[in-house]
């Protein structure tokens, strides 16, 4: 599923005099609340669903395939997602 997929899904959800830019507007809202949550508390936790967190990653020494050089990675931050147990038991 991609995100227009999703605006339709959300869209079908809310009922049919629900519009496609409300829906959009919806999904929009959620991703950057999601994102801004991160960003400050380190973790957004959603019952139900899953948690959002920044997790680290550590310096390391990488390999360039188109010549094989040896090059440092620096350290840096990723976002993880840990699904809840409800959401596994639905998979």
């Amino acid at each position: 599923m991609n995100k227009g997929e999703l605006i339709d899904a959300v869209q079908k959800a809310l009922g049919g005099e629900t519009s496609k830019k409300a829906s959009e507007e919806a999904v929009k809202a959620v991703l950057e609340s999601i994102a801004k949550g991160i960003k400050k508390d380190q973790s957004v936790q959603l019952i139900g669903f899953g948690t959002f967190e920044v997790r680290k990653r550590a310096a390391r020494t990488g390999r360039n395939p188109k010549t094989g050089e040896t090059i440092k990675i620096a350290a840096s931050k990723t976002v993880g997602f840990k699904p809840s147990s409800a959401l596994k038991g639905k998979l």
